[in-house]
């Protein structure tokens, strides 16, 4: 436990030395919540929310988003392609310690997300969370771990920074606008929509909409196991198939 902590303080420190998660991850959300509330803020959305509800919950995901699509996969890759693997290789540290390591840190970064969102829109935007908070909070967390489980087998599939780099284009800015994420999923015509669900993180979002709001939570179940059979799939593909190099 004392070595899997030390690397992941290694890996905090580096992490925070980039600036890249912060503006995408944490400042971005926030922008764009702004942007809303004072665009449609308080117009309806749907039976019952409105627009700064309904996007609390999307925006939210975007911290998740990018700490998953864009910081696991590619610092992954980056240590592979620069042979830092194969030297954690002549060492007693395993796959599972450098992807846990890596998840802790891109969690920090999403939970910094939510943080910063929660306070500006409660403090400066008159936001109140209509459902449980702490109910809330899970639907967070299962929506993180199942997203960074994705991540963690893009950054096992991916070889090389180039592979890495084509994939991780691929899922994120899908991910990023047709999720819900950023545009409100409300606003999207039907046949847009039809696509979107297939997309995980537009299941997570609805899950924290749907707490978050206090809405009939009768059909939620479907969604929490969906997200736990992806996040237990995806795990133990990525540490059967994770290479050094």
């Amino acid at each position: 436990m004392k070595r899997f902590l030390r690397l992941y303080m290694i890996e905090q420190k580096l992490a925070l030395r980039s600036g890249d998660m912060l503006i995408f991850g944490v400042a971005m959300p926030v922008g764009v919540m702004i942007l809303i509330s004072m665009i449609a803020g308080q117009k309806q959305a749907g039976e019952g929310f409105t627009y700064l509800e309904s996007s609390f919950a999307a925006l939210i995901a975007v911290g998740i988003c990018a700490s998953a699509f864009m910081n696991i996969p590619l610092t992954i890759a980056d240590y592979r392609d620069k042979r830092i693997l194969k030297h954690f290789f002549a060492t007693p540290c395993s796959p599972l310690w450098i992807l846990g390591s890596d998840m802790l840190c891109a969690g920090g970064t999403a939970l910094l997300s939510a943080v910063f969102m929660a306070f500006v829109s409660v403090v400066f935007l008159g936001y109140r969370m209509q459902g449980n908070v702490l109910a809330f909070m899970g639907s967070w967390l299962l929506t993180l771990v199942s997203m960074f489980s994705i991540g963690l087998l893009m950054a096992s599939l991916c070889r090389t920074i180039k592979s890495v780099n084509a994939v991780t284009t691929l899922v994120y800015f899908p991910m990023l606008f047709l999720s819900g994420a950023t545009i409100p999923y409300e606003l999207f015509p039907s046949g847009l929509q039809k696509v979107a669900n297939v997309l995980p993180l537009t299941q997570g979002i609805k899950l924290m909409k749907a707490v978050s709001m206090g809405m009939n939570l009768e059909g939620v179940w479907k969604i929490i196991v969906l997200l736990l059979g992806i996040t237990l799939i995806c795990i133990i593909i990525s540490v059967k198939t994770f290479r050094w190099e």
